[in-house]
């Protein structure tokens, strides 16, 4: 597949090489998230107790959570700046991670289950105007996490959930 590439003046223009098209025909994926975090051990008895999730691999500064096509990755906020070369990361960022689940059930135990490894509910479940059922829970670190259920939504036997 050729993806079209845009010229002067947002017009739109085909790829002039092969080169070209290989820099501008990405694949859509995300390989990791990285969160950083102030104090590793706090942050993983929340994604243990909480979620329920294992590092494939951690140590002193840094976990790794195998997902559904993905990595989660919590650093030590020190370290992550360090190897980004910038300084002062700030948090709670300008964006939530979702956690979808099968019910509207599950969304307010899990939401519970959260809170009890040292989360902190930002918003309790309910029903948005555009349907389902959702809440909000920020993690140890103020890493704002939304737990939702969508009807629409289907979650296959691994995890992976549609856009419908």
């Amino acid at each position: 597949m050729i993806c079209a590439l845009e010229g002067e003046e947002g017009r739109r223009r085909e790829p002039s090489t092969l080169t070209e098209e290989r820099i501008w025909n990405m694949q859509q994926q995300i390989a990791v998230i990285t969160l950083g975090v102030a104090d590793l051990a706090r942050s993983k008895r929340f994604y243990k107790g909480g979620f329920g999730w294992l590092p494939a691999f951690d140590n002193d500064e840094i976990a790794f959570y195998q997902m559904n096509g993905f990595v989660l990755g919590t650093w030590v906020a020190a370290k992550l700046e360090e190897d980004m070369q910038r300084r002062g990361l700030a948090t709670p960022g300008a964006f939530s991670l979702a956690h979808n689940v099968a019910s509207a059930d599950e969304v307010i135990r899990l939401i519970d289950r959260l809170a009890g490894a040292g989360g902190r509910v930002l918003r309790p479940g309910d029903a948005p105007p555009h349907g389902g059922f959702r809440g909000y829970v920020a993690d140890p670190d103020d890493h704002a996490w939304e737990i939702a259920w969508n009807p629409a939504w289907p979650i296959d036997e691994q995890g992976h959930v549609t856009f419908a």
